[in-house]
């Protein structure tokens, strides 16, 4: 794994995004602390989940789920009957 300075970084990140895009891994330091990681995403990490979650699936204790569809909800016209905000509110609130 090859280790770069942030400012070598910034000078040259499109050669280092190619260098992970392809496989390879970068550590990145900030006055000789290793501070950040680059690597390439992997089957879930590409997805936005958090890093613990990713954890938990790689050590088999998680298993990732499928993706909701907005389908299988009810739309909210169709939950309020078409009533009113106000109507809503002092049924919820109860007798004053």
């Amino acid at each position: 794994m090859k280790t770069v300075g942030l400012r070598e970084l910034k000078n040259r990140l499109s050669e280092y995004v190619r260098e992970v895009r392809s496989g390879e891994g970068v550590l990145v330091t900030d006055r000789g602390e290793v501070v950040a990681e680059l690597v390439p995403p992997g089957p879930l990490t590409g997805r936005g989940t958090p890093s613990g979650l990713v954890a938990l699936a790689r050590a088999g204790r998680l298993v990732h789920g499928a993706d909701n569809d907005a389908a299988l909800y009810p739309s909210l016209s169709r939950l309020l009957k078409r009533r009113r905000a106000a109507e809503l509110l002092d049924e919820e609130r109860g007798a004053r």
